[in-house]
């Protein structure tokens, strides 16, 4: 039997405090994976559980068509499974109402942007699917093509204002530094190209606050799904499971209005900038350093890594003498206490969160997590014999033909470390990274 509205559920799991049929659309997500299913929209069950009305989501995929044969014959339904030391518990998540393929009908997506209940459309498409050139500027070609978020979301905009609308907040929620200036920046680069006569209204009517995100969702497994389904008694082809920790710290500036995540945990500061670099330069950079080095050493889990005693050294080091240090905190802002937070984090054994899925996309996560932390330390003098070893290890990491290289850069990357001299191939002149943030 298949999870639905109709499923009888047993009392041990948490359900919607609210009216899901009552609820119109006030959210379009675009990037609706495992980390948006676990994050914002387990804070926008938890808003309307606490009374707020008509901030349902829909979902958007630019790519596959997956997630919308999980979720729409649930009826948007799923559960969000907690895993700790004591065991799993689970809680299904009604914010979702329906999930839409780009691809396969990108005119029902502007429509749900243009439609007059929307004021949010949210991103989580990872750092790659902001389609930048290695100069950080945009990629126009790819960025007309096909189903771009900047496509779609540029045609909503259109009609909105065409219908007489006021704009929407677009809200990033992926792991960018700077992520609500760098999509306003890209965003205003495709209507100055695309859409000229919108960038005016587009800057007088629109916001794109900056976001900090956190918690640790590994990749949905059968056995997970086996798990949910013997607990539920119904099968749930859209489970995700994740940590008990969740963070997520937004600047207040939305176009219009806005769910009270506030009242149910999530932080709005004025700026974001010191949560966001904390979190890329000591858990992201300390993420990625365990995915490459630790499946270097043959672990394939982050809590197997981090319980190495080869490894958890340099990570402690990587975290609170190297990333720590380069971070501007702010007011109450303890980074060793965070630090030591992380350590547990990593070591919960009741994740199994793969090294080989934090490995994907290294060129796109390297240069926030890693180089900016370096170029830091340069510029006074200091080294960062950790990082130093993350840095060889990602290039063994490509160099060994053991597993797969998940990147954009793929083809290219693994041309540049098979020469001499990767380092120069990598970060140098006309090297695939910034030589600004070569390492020495």
């Amino acid at each position: 039997m298949r999870l639905s509205p109709d499923t009888p559920l047993p009392a041990s799991v948490r359900r919607p405090a609210y009216d899901r049929a009552a609820q119109a659309a006030g959210i379009v997500h675009i990037g609706i994976g495992a980390f948006h299913r676990a994050h914002q929209a387990v804070y926008t069950d938890d808003a309307m559980g606490a009374g707020d009305r008509d901030w349902g989501i829909t979902g958007v995929s630019l790519r596959s068509g997956e997630v919308a044969a999980q979720l729409n014959p649930q009826g948007g339904l799923y559960t969000v499974g907690v895993r700790g030391a004591d065991g799993t518990a689970l809680r299904l998540i009604g914010a979702v109402q329906r999930v839409l393929v780009a691809p396969g009908d990108p005119q029902a997506v502007v429509d749900a942007i243009a439609a007059p209940a929307t004021h949010i459309v949210g991103f989580t498409v990872t750092e790659k699917g902001y389609l930048r050139r290695a100069d950080g500027s945009l990629d126009l070609a790819a960025a007309a093509g096909g189903s771009s978020l900047y496509r779609l979301v540029a045609a909503g905009l259109a009609a909105r204002r065409a219908s007489g609308l006021g704009g929407v907040t677009l809200l990033s929620c992926d792991n960018l530094a700077g992520n609500g200036a760098v999509l306003r920046r890209l965003m205003r680069e495709y209507l100055a190209a695309r859409h000229p006569g919108l960038s005016a209204w587009f800057d007088s009517e629109c916001t794109c606050p900056a976001t900090m995100i956190d918690r640790i969702v590994p990749a949905t497994t059968d056995a997970d799904r086996a798990a949910v389904e013997a607990a539920l008694g119904a099968r749930d082809e859209g489970a995700v499971v994740t940590e008990g920790f969740s963070q997520w710290v937004i600047e207040d500036d939305f176009a219009g209005p806005r769910p009270r995540w506030d009242a149910v945990g999530a932080q709005l500061v004025a700026d974001v900038a010191p949560y966001e670099t904390a979190k890329l330069r000591m858990l992201n950079g300390a993420h990625s350093a365990l995915a490459y080095i630790g499946l270097g050493r043959g672990h394939a889990y982050v809590h197997q890594a981090i319980a190495d005693p080869a490894i958890r050294p340099l990570i402690e080091t990587l975290m609170l003498h190297e990333a720590a240090p380069s971070v501007a905190a702010a007011p109450g802002q303890d980074l060793a206490a965070y630090a030591g937070a992380l350590l547990d984090r990593f070591a919960n054994p009741a994740l199994d969160h793969r090294l080989i899925q934090i490995a994907m996309d290294g060129s796109q996560k390297i240069p926030q997590r890693w180089l900016e932390t370096l170029a830091w330390h340069r510029r006074r003098g200091g080294r960062c014999p950790a990082l130093l070893a993350a840095i060889d290890a990602w290039i063994a990491f490509l160099r060994s033909g053991a597993f797969p290289v998940d990147d954009p850069l793929a083809d290219r990357l693994r041309a540049a470390v098979a020469g001499p001299d990767a380092l120069r191939a990598l970060f140098g002149q006309g090297g695939l990274l910034p030589s600004e943030w070569a390492p020495d």
